[in-house]
């Protein structure tokens, strides 16, 4: 572990996903004290100063925080700022993945799939692509604010509830996959097996996630052939475009005839009891331990990008 022992593990921040943080973080913690070899620092924060960040413990940084703050560049900045080894993606490539447009733009670059979609504007009473289709915020994520416009009525009450930037997306009835990119303990990523989310509602939002207990998760599913693999190389590939280090979690929609399209990029996903990367770590033969631990011996010794 390159003489690392010491770490503090980061729950909370400001962001709307604050209570998933803090499970997330508790887990991650627990995990590093059953691996062994480190001494484990807990801290719930809000929207730290500098000053604040240089009374922590000495050691790693796991910064489990999820949304626009917290995972989307300004910690990352303030942790480059502080001169901490951190666990997770720089300031840079934290800002591309958490915009769901700059996403799309890398996947065009990178070759990988993806759906056509617009900025939302909130003047225009016209659906740009058409309907049904989905409003997403562009800097959120664990589907906070997602809107399924099935028809004109869904439409109109949706989008004047939007209060941030939003995109659309031309709604998909399809598979969802989720695959998993972990350091190989050399600096790069490997894709892990993918993961079929299935909600029982047919849309996997926040309370699908995080509200309910009937959404089913499936390791290693049957999948057309080449998509496994197809979702792998894309999931890779964006990954290399926006420069993601350490971790990720990629999103993708897969439909009957073996179409998939790459959704989001999640460069700080969960680690809660429902959490898909875990699973999937578990699946390859690495366990939330050691993934946890690696994770950490992977950040001693990385720079930011």
């Amino acid at each position: 572990m390159g003489g690392v022992s010491s770490v503090v593990v980061l729950g909370g921040g400001p962001d709307a996903e604050r209570d998933v943080s803090l499970r997330s973080a508790a887990e991650v913690a627990g995990a590093l004290r059953a691996h062994g070899g480190f001494e484990v620092h807990e801290v719930t924060i809000g929207r730290p100063t500098l000053e604040e960040i240089a009374g922590w413990p000495a050691g790693v940084v796991v910064p489990v925080l999820h949304g626009p703050w917290g995972e989307g560049g300004p910690m990352q900045s303030l942790l480059e700022a502080s001169g901490r080894a951190y666990v997770g993606c720089g300031p840079r490539a934290a800002r591309l993945a958490m915009d769901k447009m700059a996403t799309k733009l890398a996947c065009v670059r990178a070759g990988a799939s993806t759906l056509p979609a617009a900025v939302l504007n909130t003047g225009d009473p016209e659906p740009p692509l058409g309907l049904p289709l989905i409003i997403k915020p562009v800097h959120e994520g664990s589907s906070v604010g997602l809107f399924v416009c099935r028809d004109r009525a869904s439409w109109d009450a949706a989008r004047s509830r939007v209060d941030r930037v939003s995109m659309v997306e031309p709604f998909c009835a399809a598979r969802e996959i989720t695959v998993g990119l972990i350091d190989a303990g050399d600096g790069s990523l490997v894709a892990l097996p993918p993961v079929e989310i299935r909600a029982a509602t047919g849309v996997y939002d926040f309370e699908a996630k995080y509200g309910r207990d009937d959404t089913e998760y499936v390791v290693g599913p049957e999948l057309p052939e080449g998509v496994g693999a197809r979702c792998g190389r894309d999931a890779l590939g964006a990954a290399r475009e926006l420069g993601v280090r350490h971790l990720a979690r990629v999103d993708f929609l897969v439909d009957g005839e073996g179409s998939c399209w790459l959704m989001e990029v999640n460069t700080m996903p969960g680690f809660t009891a429902a959490s898909l990367l875990p699973k999937a770590a578990a699946a390859s033969g690495l366990d939330m331990p050691g993934l946890c631990a690696r994770l950490v011996g992977c950040a001693a010794g990385s720079g930011a990008v």
